[in-house]
């Protein structure tokens, strides 16, 4: 009986640990670069959807401002 894990021993180069980070760094900065490319996707259609409720808004103001002129002039 064990009193944790069994570990296989190996022996490790300093040069083989550094490929091993430089592949695990450049997988995180993979990863990172595609959800930042998420995020500004998400922010331009967030974006548009603004643009989209302020034109909105303004062509109803428009609209009743038109048409309480027509019920004013004969």
């Amino acid at each position: 009986m064990t009193d944790g894990p069994d570990y296989v021993a190996f022996d490790c180069a300093p040069g083989l640990k550094l490929a091993a980070h430089e592949r695990v760094a450049a997988i995180q900065h993979d990863h990172l670069c595609r959800r930042l490319d998420q995020l500004q996707e998400m922010m331009e259609r967030q974006e548009r959807r603004l643009w989209l409720t302020v034109y909105g808004v303004a062509a109803a103001i428009l609209g009743q401002l038109f048409q309480g002129l027509m019920t004013v002039s004969p």
